[in-house]
């Protein structure tokens, strides 16, 4: 419920008169001194005990009942109201109430009960502080654009507006069918600001909510809409006998345009919501271009993308009002004002996307002011002009060059610009041997002609041709500023435009059933030879930057192995605009970067060394998924010193080498460490692919590899970073041993997600609703999760063959013998305890020769240590389950795929029916408890091969679980 203020609560108690109220009670009052007195009629008063003191406006009883209060507590106990309805009604009251509020009459139609809605929505809005309020943070505090769209608030007060008695149920039913309620009986749109949206006919078809706080609990939806699908276009009207439509992607970026002056606007409903409606409402209005002013981030670009391809299909002309990165038009309104100013600017350099086949342009000039001669002063948006001239290109490092005719100009510093207000650069215009060189801001106009009278005269050419030359630069540099270009300029290339042939043979290979074989091989066509495991996980790790929380991954090995040929191969897989490489970072080097130049890349170090100073950084982007810093620094307009804080914004993969042997344990903790085979058949068999290069075969061959690796950076382009849903999350295992494991199990749970990423393609995606909120995604199926066991046991686990062979043979009898007590006792190996004297009758073995053995388990934790009961001695517990016989990696804890059951709400919940073959046990720091069954207990003791003291079993409260005590 939405808080009343408390600015509106002390108007109340000030403004509405105490004495007036309890008259018209039928309460007869005499004056006693400064205060008045009577009868309380709140019990069976026979003296005057109630006192009222006009001048505090407050109430108080002297006799049985005590009460008193403002009066708020009045009304509360005279009416026998809540709180907030004493409040509403007392608000009536104010100078400038709200008035009667209107009661939802059962007899109105589906209609016009929904336009009731509306109007106590918007009489809510107009007596509420906190919803001007907001709209005042948002500059949408507007008069005409809030009656005019009848914007309103819903603040939970619907209720009280029912009718009275049996009619209250039958409207309320009416409203949750209508989507106004839920079936909780809550307001959907509660907290929120309201924006309706009105057909031709004036009936309400659709309602956005925007929840006028951001602090709200994890989860809760800021935007709302009415349950089912879209219905109408919001700002239909104004867009008649428009030839050119401003088309944004939210209802308040669209009331942002309006606002500024710009009539000619409307919204869809998000990223994915243009709607049949929205294409019929620009045919029938006549429109012959449209502005796609979405958002300008990914999800943004993505989607005006695919809007222009649809939309120049229809044969309209197409236009992308460029923001600056990360911002939407509210907050770059905010930004800049006046907003008439700033979004003119960017509507009259929107880049052009796209030619459709339209028809003749009609003869009606185009009118973008409201109808108000207010508005209408403000609006100047004339129609974008056409695409200039191609002019080619060459990017050097941070230099542009540019040819025109016989004059060649070089641009210096693009990149630097990070305000559309600005666009100063070092220009240099040549001309045979003449060269003219100045520092100018092509916005400014003094220094433009300025530039043109001195380079005139030097290079003897025309002023007016300089002119021209320097206009067609500046559209050349807004150009290469909007597109990306720039911070190509700066190193970072622009995404490359798929051709359907290209797109095509991408999606092929994405659908191919053997995509990972496909992958491998690929692999070893780009020169990389073993290495299987390494290869394949170094590849998913680097795609899971598409992920919310992606890998990071560190290759170790000795100098001359072959760790920066693993990376460098991973690395050629991904598109150039999705990863940064660096051979050293300083401390602070990654806090500078543009807030947006890491996210879903690939940020990958040559060597864990170059990057020892930032590695306080890199843990923080791994493990918090953004950097921020906060620094001293002048500010350009005032020359005084500010505080100016910086965000580096992730996800971000992290991918690095080392040769040492010892890496910080905190970087390891949160990586993948994949250690390069450095046996001699590894080394024999990259010698023979060494010499086969040298062949006629293999140069051939080196020839198709910028053909194979662009492949597959088309395919990683048009892998979506859509949500993975895991169904069978619940049923799997992994060990829980040691506190480490908590960030093991998400790596693990992190690759299997990263798979399903991979073959979304192969997958129908999947569509879930709550509250108003659609989320896609795709499942991981048992064959990732197969997978991701492999490649876990190779990256994750162990192999026998790091123990001494006497130690190996010992691990193997134990394994038997632990098995064989577990089977006689019937109890899980988990459960089972043994003491070092049990091993010692079991073996034959010396005590020292059993400490060994048991101290070598241990420390490579195939053995646990448990306190025995009571604090004596200590017990020991077997992880090691019989696997890696065959000298293969292996990870103890994970469930085998058989063993999943199909997901499903039918009472069969996932984990409880199936064998799990996992190695849990609760972890209570360095004690651990005995286990997870109450058979534990007593197993021991009940075991004639195994003395244990006698003990009895109590409820641990804390955890739930039998310990020994």
């Amino acid at each position: 419920m939405a808080r009343i203020p408390d600015g509106e609560l002390e108007r109340i108690k000030r403004e509405v008169a105490l004495l007036d109220l309890v008259r018209a009670a039928g309460v007869e009052l005499k004056r006693h001194g400064a205060d008045w007195i009577g009868l309380c009629p709140f019990h069976g008063d026979t003296n005057p005990s109630l006192v009222l003191t006009p001048a505090k406006n407050l109430w108080h009883c002297l006799g049985a009942c005590q009460a008193g209060g403002s009066v708020i507590d009045w009304v509360m106990r005279r009416e026998g109201l809540s709180f907030r309805h004493a409040v509403e009604e007392l608000q009536k009251a104010l100078p400038g109430g709200r008035g009667p509020a209107p009661v939802l009459d059962p007899g109105l139609d589906d209609a016009a009960l929904l336009r009731a809605v509306i109007g106590y929505y918007h009489a809510t809005l107009l007596a509420s502080p906190a919803a001007i309020a907001y709209l005042d943070q948002r500059g949408l505090n507007h008069r005409e654009a809030i009656e005019r769209f009848q914007l309103g608030y819903a603040n939970r007060t619907l209720t009280y507006q029912l009718p009275d008695g049996k009619p209250a149920r039958l409207v309320r039913e009416r409203l949750e069918r209508l989507g106004i309620f839920r079936a909780s009986g809550h307001e959907h749109l509660n907290g929120s600001l309201v924006v309706p949206v009105f057909d031709e006919q004036g009936h309400v078809v659709e309602a956005y909510g925007r929840k006028l706080r951001d602090d709200l609990r994890e989860g809760t939806p800021l935007h709302l809409y009415l349950p089912g699908p879209h219905r109408g276009v919001w700002n239909a009207a104004g867009l008649q006998g428009a030839r050119e439509v401003i088309l944004c992607e939210a209802l308040l970026d669209a009331l942002t345009f309006w606002v500024a002056g710009f009539s000619h606007v409307t919204a869809s409903y998000g990223v994915n919501g243009f709607t049949g409606e929205h294409l019929d409402i620009l045919r029938r209005c006549g429109a012959e271009r449209v502005l796609i002013a979405y958002d300008r981030d990914e999800a943004g670009d993505r989607a005006a993308e695919r809007l222009a391809d649809e939309l120049t299909g229809a044969g309209l002309r197409c236009y992308r009002v460029l923001f600056p990165q990360e911002l939407d038009a509210n907050a770059y309104a905010l930004r800049n004002a006046p907003a008439a100013e700033s979004l003119g600017r960017l509507l009259r350099h929107a880049v052009f996307v796209g030619q459709g086949a339209a028809s003749a342009p009609r003869e009606a000039s185009l009118t973008l002011a409201a109808s108000s001669p207010e508005r209408a002063a403000s609006a100047a948006s004339p129609e974008p002009p056409p695409p200039p001239p191609e002019v080619p290109v060459e990017v050097q490092g941070e230099d542009v060059w540019l040819t025109l005719d016989d004059r060649r100009y070089r641009i210096r510093g693009l990149a630097h610009n990070t305000s559309p207000d600005l666009l100063k650069v070092n220009l240099l215009v040549r001309r045979g041997e003449q060269v003219h060189v100045d520092t100018l801001d092509l916005y400014a106009a003094r220094p433009r002609a300025s530039f043109v009278a001195q380079a005139a005269a030097e290079l003897g050419l025309d002023a007016a041709v300089l002119r021209k030359d320097l206009g067609t630069v500046l559209l050349k540099c807004e150009a290469l500023q909007g597109t990306g270009l720039a911070s190509a300029a700066a190193g970072t290339p622009a995404p490359a435009a798929l051709t359907p042939a290209e797109r095509d043979a991408a999606l092929a290979l994405l659908r191919d059933p053997q995509l990972l074989d496909r992958i491998l091989a690929d692999f070893q066509r780009a020169g990389v030879v073993g290495e299987e495991a390494n290869k394949l996980v170094g590849y998913l790790a680097a795609l899971s930057r598409k992920l919310p929380e992606p890998l990071a991954v560190i290759v170790q090995s000795g100098s001359a192995a072959g760790k920066s040929a693993l990376m460098d191969a991973v690395l050629a897989f991904v598109p150039p605009e999705e990863r940064v490489q660096y051979s050293a970072v300083t401390g602070q080097a990654l806090f500078y970067l543009a807030e947006t130049d890491l996210r879903h890349k690939v940020l990958a170090i040559v060597e864990e060394a170059g990057a020892e100073r930032a590695s306080y950084a890199l843990k923080l982007l791994q493990s918090e998924g953004e950097l921020t810093i906060a620094s001293t620094g002048k500010d350009p307009k005032t020359g005084k010193l500010v505080t100016h804080a910086y965000r580096v914004a992730g996800p971000v993969q992290i991918f690095l080498t080392t040769t040492a042997v010892e890496v910080d344990e905190e970087l390891v903790n949160r990586a993948l460490v994949l250690t390069v085979d450095e046996d001699r058949e590894q080394t024999r068999a990259i010698h023979e692919a060494q010499r086969r290069r040298r062949t006629l075969e293999g140069r051939l061959a080196q020839a198709q590899r910028d053909a194979v690796l662009t492949l597959h950076q088309h395919a990683q382009r048009l892998l979506e970073p859509i949500a993975v849903v895991n169904p069978y999350a619940p049923q799997l295992t992994f060990s829980d041993a040691q506190t480490r494991t908590r960030r093991d199990h998400e790596k693990y749970l992190t690759l299997i997600d990263t798979l399903a990423l991979l073959h979304q393609h192969q997958r129908e995606p999947k569509t879930a609703e709550r509250d108003g909120v659609t989320l896609t995604y795709v499942e991981v199926t048992p064959a990732d999760i197969a997978l991701a066991n492999q490649l876990a046991a190779q990256v994750l686990g162990h192999t026998l063959d790091e123990l001494p062979p006497q130690t190996r043979r010992f691990l193997t009898r134990l394994d038997r013998w632990v098995g064989a007590q577990c089977a006689h006792h019937r109890i899980e190996r988990s459960a089972f305890r043994f003491l070092a004297r049990d091993v010692r009758a079991m073996t034959g073995l010396s005590a020292t020769q059993v400490k060994c053995h048991l101290h070598r388990l241990v420390d490579l934790e195939y053995v646990l240590v448990h306190r025995a009961p009571r604090g004596q001695g200590v017990v020991y517990e077997l992880v090691y389950d019989g696997q890696g016989q065959d000298g293969t990696p292996f990870l103890t804890g994970l469930i085998a795929v058989e063993q999943l059951t199909t997901p499903g709400y039918d009472g069969q919940r996932s984990g409880q029916t199936g064998q799990r073959s996992g190695r849990g046990r609760p972890a209570v720091g360095t004690r651990s408890g005995g286990g997870r069954t109450p058979q534990n207990a007593s197993s021991a003791a009940a075991d004639s091969d195994l003395p244990r003291p006698r003990s009895r079993t109590r409820r641990n409260t804390r955890h739930g679980t039998p310990i020994a005590s």
